[in-house]
């Protein structure tokens, strides 16, 4: 079987080994044209656009998430998890109704815990991408119990660290660039402040470092300053402004300049954030709306503020990263992820209720991802780790109400030699149907991506191009 391995001499890693010439004092006048090819690459966009990536750190169980609900598939599902099942008279207020039905009667409801988000799915604001995962190239479970390096898996499956570092950037832990990073290497153009094309709430992640593209960290409450640089030192404000004056000097030595200018970014961006957002309080409509107690939430609605605030900040692209953790359930999964559906849900469902006010609902496209699925099985009292998995699109660009991919069937194969069950690997892990390389790049594509620049945001991506694993997914209009 032929795949394309991952371009090791792309036109930006060329850039990138240009430049470090550059900085050597050589080849300048090839990295000043190469340079100007660069920007013309990149799309120089007019409108907003802004793509949002819930990671669910721990790997959120699949199956009580996208629940099956027709009788028979949800007897089938209650037989093989026992006393994790979540019993149907409890999802007739999660029922999803998609506007074309499943095929043989198949249903699906979301967790109990989601009505918020059921009900964008019914309104036609969400969508459910089924049985998503990290693939290299298409594979049949023969293929993958092969172990045949003509039928490559992704690096280190089940792992945590690794399998989230590939979710977020193609290879496992170590990388140093990932898909949203790489999508605002693109996007940095269209910014009058590029600093803020990719904005993390949620910490460092490798999701939006790219190339040229910094992923810049705010916290819930706004940008982090510099406190030194901010307030009165021992009471006195010549003292800071000293200290200012210092930070921002030009300086011979340089990575002292270097030093200087990174303070001085910085520093301007906090102050550039901090008064932007003072225009748009979180204790105002439509961010007073959030859910108290929960930080998903909190995390989402500085993001609103951020989007209130584009036009101030001069964004037209932007690539945002916010998370919740704990979903790592082997015990004491139905307790533990009910609180965990309930704040996703609600955190979710008031920010495209704030994009809707905002005027923005179709600019703005959130969606889930999480390190891989879990076990159909049991382990007693949770399941353990997997791979494929259900996710959630959200927002008006989103072609709603509908189920994107293939329905997996609900069974359980330990055996390699039965080859009527070709979704699962073992214990109920999905063998993914649809790779995070489509998934991305139906979102990348929407955001404005070409399908040129694909290969070097989404390394894998050209091999999924069959009628079976399209590049594009349809669920984004």
């Amino acid at each position: 079987m032929h795949f394309i391995a991952p371009a090791r001499h792309t036109r930006r890693a060329f850039l990138r080994r240009a430049g470090q010439l550059a900085f050597t004092g050589t080849a300048l006048p090839t990295v000043m044209n190469l340079a100007a090819i660069g920007e013309a690459a990149a799309f120089d966009a007019t409108d907003y656009k802004a793509l949002v990536c819930v990671f669910l750190f721990g790997g959120n169980d699949y199956a009580n998430t996208v629940i099956n609900y027709d009788a028979t598939s949800h007897a089938q599902y209650a037989a093989i998890r026992g006393g994790i099942a979540i019993p149907r008279a409890d999802l007739a207020a999660t029922v999803l109704n998609p506007a074309v039905p499943l095929p043989d009667g198949k249903q699906y409801a979301l967790h109990p815990a989601m009505t918020g988000l059921a009900n964008l799915f019914n309104t036609g604001a969400a969508a459910v991408q089924l049985n998503v995962g990290p693939l290299v190239v298409p594979l049949t479970r023969q293929q993958y119990n092969s172990n045949s390096a003509s039928f490559p898996r992704p690096p280190k499956l089940f792992s945590h660290n690794d399998q989230q570092s590939v979710w977020m950037s193609s290879a496992a832990e170590g990388s140093t660039t990932g898909w949203g990073g790489q999508v605002g290497d693109l996007a940095r153009s269209s910014n009058t402040n590029s600093v803020l094309t990719c904005v993390s709430v949620a910490g460092n992640t490798v999701f939006l470092s790219g190339d040229e593209a910094l992923s810049y960290q705010v916290g819930s409450g706004g940008a982090v300053r510099i406190n030194c640089l901010n307030g009165n030192v021992y009471g006195s404000p010549a003292v800071r402004s000293a200290l200012v004056d210092i930070a921002m000097q030009t300086r011979a030595h340089a990575l002292e300049n270097e030093y200087n200018l990174v303070t001085a970014r910085a520093y301007g961006t906090e102050g550039a954030i901090t008064s932007a957002l003072n225009a748009f309080p979180a204790n105002t409509a439509p961010f007073s709306g959030f859910p108290a107690n929960n930080g998903l939430a909190s995390q989402l609605r500085l993001v609103a503020r951020l989007i209130a605030a584009r036009n101030q900040l001069g964004s037209r692209r932007q690539v945002f990263f916010v998370s919740l953790g704990g979903f790592d359930l082997h015990d004491n999964l139905l307790n533990g992820q009910a609180g965990l559906m309930e704040r996703l849900s609600g955190a979710l469902t008031a920010f495209y209720d704030a994009t809707v006010q905002l005027g923005v609902a179709d600019k703005v496209t959130a969606f889930t991802a999480s390190d891989f699925g879990r076990t159909l099985t049991s382990n007693g009292d949770g399941s353990d780790h997997g791979w494929g998995s259900h996710h959630l699109m959200v927002g008006g660009a989103v072609r709603g109400r509908a189920f994107y991919g293939k329905a997996p069937p609900v069974s359980v194969t330990n055996s390699t030699s039965d080859s009527f069950d070709q979704w699962h690997v073992g214990q109920g892990r999905l063998l993914p149907s649809t790779s995070v390389s489509q998934y991305a790049a139906t979102l990348a594509q929407w955001f404005g991506v070409s399908g040129g620049e694909l290969g070097q945001v989404l390394p894998y991506i050209g091999n999924f191009n069959s009628v079976d694993y399209p590049g594009n997914l349809g669920f984004m209009a």
